[in-house]
């Protein structure tokens, strides 16, 4: 059950958030100018890219380094040779994981290590195996550990991960805002520089001002009505997310909406693109889980027993390719079978700009239904 009356006592919320979670939503954008500046204190700025790599592989423990694959591999368009490594192992321990070049991997490809940890020993062999295959190794992790030098070892390119001081004490949630930021932005920094996107010093610096500003409408402070992450945060009480995406930048922003949820909040989602989601998920609307299914069992013991969870269709939206849009399709869809639909879209801005505003408002939104779902 959300207590919806803690989303608008900021003192309670701050009690809350054993895990600096509020705090790291909030400081986003300050994250970016940090690891921008990190990124520019590498060599990123001073390297003689030789063509753009054949491939370029990302290599990192949970859902941070799986995120980070996925923006990147969007923002370089279809053509881009993004992959993530997924890791294998006996256990969910990052220790016990091991990752594994592909056999074409060589001299022409570029190793990305992502990690907010920097203690895997997978990593480390991961590592040693591309400088012995002659491939170009990057990595961004925490300063001083042992991926730093392996990487050295490897003779690559380190980023030391922009931390803040309280994060030091607690361990990191793989979907916690400021991890995400912390990881990805050296990576758009190094891409930008050998031409695979379009990332350069400026262009961050707007996304660090579109995360203030998101900061602004979403914090703990602002009261729930005029909240637009509060506002999502307490419709998705009780409620199975449908997560549509339109767009391309959207696609990204709502499977890792999914995965902050599942893992701060424990909410189940599902994700689709439109206009597949609308075939895709259609039995799903007409089903038991629909709001129109039974919707009130006269008998059931309003004290004991919680509402039965019910859809409702979360839709992230950039804009559509082309000028066509199957929005209000999935509008017509979801009011067809009584399930209630909430609607974000980001205000004008660049690719990046946008994609930031998505997971800044969904990103509060996972961490406000987290802190007052545990209350």
């Amino acid at each position: 059950m959300l207590d919806e009356s803690l989303l608008d006592t900021p003192e309670a919320l701050a009690e809350a958030d054993h895990r600096g979670l509020l705090r790291g939503a909030a400081e986003a954008g300050a994250r970016v100018r940090t690891a921008a500046r990190h990124a520019a204190e590498a060599g990123i700025g001073d390297l003689k890219p030789d063509g753009r790599p054949r491939a370029v592989l990302i290599a990192g423990p949970g859902a941070a380094a799986t995120h980070a694959a996925d923006l990147l591999g969007t923002l370089a368009g279809p053509g881009s040779p993004v992959t993530r490594l997924a890791p294998t192992g006996v256990a969910p321990a990052a220790g016990a994981l091991r990752w594994e070049l592909p056999g074409w991997a060589g001299s022409v490809d570029l190793l990305l290590i992502t990690t907010p940890d920097g203690t895997e020993p997978g990593l480390a062999l991961l590592a040693e195996q591309a400088y012995r295959r002659g491939c170009t190794v990057a990595a961004v992790a925490p300063a001083g550990t042992p991926i730093a030098e392996a990487v050295a070892g490897a003779h690559g390119l380190f980023v030391p991960l922009a931390m803040a001081p309280y994060e030091h004490d607690e361990p990191f949630a793989a979907s916690a805002p400021g991890v995400l930021w912390a990881l990805l932005t050296p990576l758009l920094a190094l891409l930008n520089r050998i031409g695979l996107l379009g990332a350069p010093a400026d262009v961050l610096e707007k996304v660090a001002d579109r995360l203030d500003q998101i900061a602004e409408r979403c914090g703990p402070a602002i009261a729930t009505y005029s909240n637009p992450a509060k506002t999502l945060a307490a419709e998705l009480a009780d409620a199975l997310p449908v997560i549509w995406t339109e767009g391309t930048s959207a696609g990204p922003a709502g499977r890792r909406f999914a995965a902050a949820l599942a893992e701060l909040s424990g909410t189940p989602a599902v994700v689709a693109e439109l206009p597949e989601a609308l075939a895709a998920h259609s039995a799903l609307l007409a089903g038991p889980l629909a709001a129109r299914a039974n919707p009130d069992d006269f008998f059931r013991d309003r004290v004991e027993e919680p509402p039965a969870l019910r859809a409702r269709v979360v839709l992230l939206r950039d804009r559509p390719i082309g000028g066509l849009t199957a929005a209000p399709t999935a509008r017509d869809l979801a009011l067809s079978h009584d399930t209630p639909i909430s609607e974000l879209e980001p205000d004008p801005g660049g690719e990046l700009e946008t994609l930031a505003e998505l997971i800044a408002i969904t990103d509060f939104a996972a961490v406000y239904l987290a802190l007052a779902s545990r209350a």
